[in-house]
């Protein structure tokens, strides 16, 4: 059996996402060892696996996963979103090789199924994650843009693509929600964030990183 970490990139557009997610994968870093951030684009260093989070990101932009599939050093796309089973669905016939995981995982589960669709079970004598003081696990939380102003993680996702300019349809469909929940979201986020308008959702997103940098500028 293969005992080397498994060899993983993280890809998202936000800074601050990309790293959240090393922050909650270092305690397995004998099992999944990040080696490589990046905005989505051809990598030049070979992995076993990329973790492709969508924050921020649109349905129509998560279909277009073609270029990533086809890159022979990305090794095997694995899509990191909310409702997981829907993505997958929607995204049946539009990219094959794809794998798709819910956000909703604690880490330990993540990193499972990372070793799963790598073709591993755990490594021999793997560790839990690290306990805390009190005995309960200390599994590191990921990060957002918005988390220090007090929105959650659907609230900024939300925001974010406001920021971006995109319809409510578009991003209750991109987010897989209901528009009666994506109001909610947003009626709770505007609250946080101290905005009445969507123009003024949009001037705050701008102002507290919503939205992602453009090519070149990272």
């Amino acid at each position: 059996m293969n005992t080397e970490p498994l060899r993983l990139r993280l890809l998202n557009d936000y800074e601050v996402v990309v790293a959240g997610l090393r922050a909650m994968l270092e305690p397995f870093d004998d099992r999944v060892r990040v080696v490589e951030e990046d905005i989505r684009s051809v990598s030049g260093r070979r992995v076993d696996l990329t973790l492709y989070d969508t924050f921020g990101r649109t349905l129509d932009e998560q279909r277009d996963l073609g270029e990533l599939v086809a890159d022979p050093a990305t090794g095997t796309v694995v899509v990191y979103a909310w409702n997981a089973g829907e993505a997958a669905i929607e995204g049946e016939g539009a990219t094959s090789g794809v794998e798709y995981l819910d956000k909703s995982l604690p880490a330990a589960e993540l990193v499972a199924s990372l070793e799963r669709i790598a073709g591993r079970g755990a490594a021999p004598g793997a560790e839990a994650p690290r306990e805390s003081p009190g005995g309960r696990l200390a599994e590191p939380q990921s990060s957002w843009p918005g988390r220090e102003e007090g929105l959650s993680v659907r609230e900024a996702e939300v925001v974010a693509l406001i920021t971006q300019g995109h319809t409510n349809p578009e991003i209750a469909a991109s987010l897989y929600l209901s528009l009666n929940s994506l109001k909610s979201y947003i009626r709770s986020a505007y609250r946080k964030m101290g905005v009445e308008r969507r123009s003024q959702a949009v001037r705050w997103g701008i102002e507290h990183g919503m939205l992602p940098p453009r090519k070149g500028e990272r």
